[in-house]
C-alpha cells in the first residue's frame, strides 16, 4: 500500500510540475551582469524595455533612461507605473515611454554615502563617488551600447539611495539630468556640513530638475524633515529664475510606505503638461509652444508626441471642412520633421495630401513611408492605387 501511495504521489507531482512548465510565464525585465573595473566587483541589474521597443514602426525611437537605486526593492512597482503612466492605456500618457534599470545592491550603506561617517567602531561608507563613477562611467556607456537609449537620464533613491540623488544633483558635472530623492537620509548633514555643501554649488544644479518627497515619522525623525526643507528653500533662494523642483510632505505616509505614491507625484511632476490632451490642442503653433515650455523648464529638448499629434491630425483630417484638412496635413507635416525616421509619420502625410486631392505628393510621401519600412503594406497598396490612377 505505501509504495502504492509513493507511486500515486511522484505521477502527481510530476504532472503539476510538467503542468507548471507549459504554463506561459509573464517576464518583467531581463538580468544583467557588469564587470566593474571601478568597484572591482560585478555588479548585477535589471531592465525594463518601453512597450513600443521591438515594434517594428518605432525602431527609429530612442528612449530616456531611468536608473533605480535599491533595485530589488523599487524595480517591480516603479516599473509598473512607468508602463501604465506612458503607453497610453485609457488615454494615459503623462510620460514619455522610458527605460527602466533597477540596480541591485552589494554593499549600499558604502555605496549611498558621499561622505565617511564617524563612528565608533570602523566602517566602510562613503563610497558615494566611487559608485557615482561606476554608473555614469561604465554602467550609463553600457545601456547606450546596448539600448536605443537617449541622453536624458533620471536618477531615483529612497533613504541612503535619496541622499546619493541629492549630493549627485548638487554636483557641477553629472549625466544625470533629473533627480527623484525619496525621503532622503539626512542624518549625517548637520548645519555645518549642510551649509558648505551648498555654499560650495555652482549654477549647474539650476539646470536640472529634482523631486524631494518627506515622509512623516512623527517624533521620531522631525530633524530630517527640517533638514529636507532648509535645503529645498536654501536652494531656492540661490536661484535666479524659477526653481526646477518641488517638495512634497505626506502627512500620512512614512518611510518605508512613501516611496511608491511618491514617485508618481515626482514623475508626473517632471513631466508636468507632457500628458496635455489631443482634446486641448486648438492649433499646431500652441502644441509647439506647449512643449517648448517643458522643455525649457527640464533644459532638454522634448518634442510633441508622435503619437499624439497623429491624435490631432487624423480628427481634422476626417472633417468635411477642407481648412481642417490642410491644419490636419500642418500637424503630420510636424511629426516628419520631429520624427523623419517614421514611417507612419509619412504614412500620414500621404493620406492628408489625398484627401486634398494632391496626388503628386501623396505618392511622394508613401513612397518615403516605404522606404523607411518596406513591411508598411498600406502604403504599398496606396502608391499602387495611386500609380494606376495618374
Amino acid at each position: 500500500m505505501n509504495q502504492l501511495y509513493l507511486s500515486l504521489l511522484l505521477l502527481c507531482s510530476a504532472s503539476f510540475l510538467t503542468a507548471q512548465a507549459q504554463t506561459p510565464q509573464l517576464h518583467l525585465g531581463s538580468e544583467h551582469q557588469l564587470q566593474s573595473t571601478i568597484l572591482d566587483e560585478s555588479r548585477t541589474y535589471w531592465v525594463n524595455l518601453p512597450a513600443s521597443y521591438h515594434e517594428e514602426e518605432a525602431s527609429y525611437q530612442r528612449y530616456p533612461v531611468l536608473i533605480v537605486l535599491d533595485g530589488h526593492a523599487h524595480f517591480k512597482s516603479i516599473t509598473g507605473m512607468v508602463n501604465y503612466m506612458s503607453t497610453g492605456y485609457n488615454g494615459n500618457r503623462k510620460i514619455p515611454e522610458m527605460i527602466v534599470v533597477g540596480i541591485q545592491n552589494v554593499n549600499r550603506r558604502r555605496d549611498f554615502t558621499p561622505d565617511k561617517i564617524i563612528t565608533r567602531r570602523a566602517n566602510d561608507s562613503g563610497g558615494g563617488e566611487k559608485f557615482l563613477a561606476f554608473l555614469e562611467g561604465e554602467l550609463l556607456p553600457q545601456l547606450d551600447k546596448d539600448f536605443r537609449t537617449s541622453s536624458y537620464k533620471m536618477l531615483f533613491g529612497h533613504s541612503l539611495g535619496g541622499l546619493l540623488a541629492v549630493h549627485t544633483y548638487m554636483k557641477e558635472k553629472t549625466l544625470f539630468n533629473s533627480f527623484l530623492a525619496i525621503d532622503p537620509s539626512f542624518g549625517t548633514w548637520d548645519t555645518p556640513t549642510m551649509d558648505n555643501k551648498l555654499d560650495a554649488i555652482s549654477d549647474q544644479p539650476f539646470d536640472r530638475f529634482i523631486y524631494l518627497a518627506t515622509a512623516n515619522w512623527g517624533k521620531r525623525n522631525l530633524r530630517n524633515r527640517d533638514r529636507h526643507i532648509r535645503f529645498y528653500e536654501a536652494m531656492n533662494s540661490r536661484c535666479t529664475g524659477e526653481f526646477p523642483a518641488k517638495q512634497e510632505y505626506f502627512e500620512n505616509e512614512n518611510h518605508g510606505s512613501v516611496p511608491v505614491i511618491a514617485f508618481h507625484n515626482g514623475i508626473s511632476s517632471i513631466f508636468e503638461g507632457y500628458g496635455i490632451s489631443y482634446r486641448d490642442i486648438n492649433n499646431k503653433n500652441q502644441l509647439i509652444d506647449h512643449f517648448e515650455a517643458i522643455s525649457k523648464r527640464l533644459s532638454y529638448r522634448f518634442t510633441p508626441p508622435e503619437p499624439l499629434v497623429n491624435r490631432v491630425g487624423y480628427k481634422l483630417l476626417r472633417s468635411k471642412n477642407e481648412d481642417d484638412q490642410q491644419k490636419a496635413l500642418d500637424f503630420f507635416l510636424l511629426n516628419t520633421i520631429n520624427y523623419p525616421n517614421s514611417s507612419n509619420a509619412f504614412d500620414s502625410v500621404g493620406e492628408a495630401y489625398e484627401s486634398l486631392h494632391d496626388s503628386e505628393n501623396a505618392l511622394k510621401n508613401y513612397k518615403k513611408s516605404l522606404a523607411l519600412n518596406p513591411n508598411n503594406q498600406h502604403a504599398e497598396k496606396k502608391i499602387e492605387s495611386l500609380t494606376k490612377t495618374k
